[in-house]
């Protein structure tokens, strides 16, 4: 088992979210004892933002890391705790809430559905998810 980073790097598809990572600072913390749960888009997720996005986010550093830290919660939620915060919301590293639905499987925000449960790591968690989430 490995952390969260190579774990993410490995599974080869989540090269756009390793790379902001990286360029955001964040790759120490996410290797860091934790333990975290991360909503990890994909590559393609990324590629679905409107053209230009990803490359303006890499520039504005600031606005990568806010966007960055909105899809990781402090603690190990696993797929089972997640069901029973149906309607409510959890609050993520950077602060603000992101609202869960389990209606029709997990959704975050109502937008992101998450598609792969439970990728466990030695220092957290990590659920797929099939669109990049923004905060508010």
């Amino acid at each position: 088992m490995h952390d969260i980073i190579d774990t993410a790097v490995a599974a080869g598809k989540f090269n756009t979210l390793a790379a902001a990572v990286t360029a955001a600072g964040l790759v120490d913390t996410l290797k860091g004892s934790g333990p975290f749960t991360v909503f990890a888009p994909t590559d393609e997720a990324f590629a679905n933002l409107p053209a230009g996005t990803v490359e303006a986010l890499l520039a504005d550093i600031p606005k990568l890391t806010a966007i960055l830290t909105y899809h990781v919660v402090a603690g190990k939620v696993m797929a089972s705790d997640v069901v029973s915060l149906n309607g409510k919301s959890a609050t993520t590293v950077n602060g603000a809430d992101i609202a869960i639905s389990t209606d029709g499987g997990v959704k975050l925000n109502g937008s992101a559905n998450v598609i792969t449960t439970d990728i466990e790591c030695t220092n957290g968690v990590i659920h797929v998810i099939d669109a990049v989430i923004l905060p508010a």
